[in-house]
């Protein structure tokens, strides 16, 4: 196995961890599709965020923020509207889009984003030392 395959397996893995502790500590519940969503955008903001390390922190969490909300919609479409799974609803929210996403959740990941860019540059140091 190569080693840039061995780096995105332990990236998308630490992303899939987060994810899922941070429904569990905010909601009390999970669903399988949140794991692999957290690990999708993990694995995507750790790419961009290593490859353009001098772009202001504030621009990193905008294009966190984009990309966790982008993905999010996505799987709520197919996992909520599509398959019907009810894994969340936010249509009792403010400024929703489909019950999807919305803005209150877009923002609190714009915060997020702000351990995911230290926890991406700590993580790629390490990974260079061990894979």
């Amino acid at each position: 196995m190569s080693r840039n395959t061995k780096e995105k397996m332990v990236v998308f893995s630490v992303g899939a961890a987060a994810y899922t502790l941070i429904e569990l500590l905010w909601r009390q519940h999970t669903h399988w599709s949140m794991t692999l969503t957290g690990g999708t955008c993990f694995t995507i903001l750790y790419q961009i965020y290593n490859r353009w390390k001098a772009m202001p922190l504030t621009k990193k969490c905008l294009i966190g923020s984009g990309v966790i909300t982008a993905v999010e919609f996505v799987v709520g479409v197919v996992v909520n509207i599509w398959q019907k799974w009810n894994v969340w609803d936010y249509s009792g929210m403010q400024f929703n889009l489909l019950g999807q996403i919305c803005l209150l959740y877009s923002l609190l990941w714009f915060f997020l984003s702000i351990p995911i860019v230290y926890i991406s540059k700590k993580l790629k140091i390490r990974l260079q030392r061990v894979l």
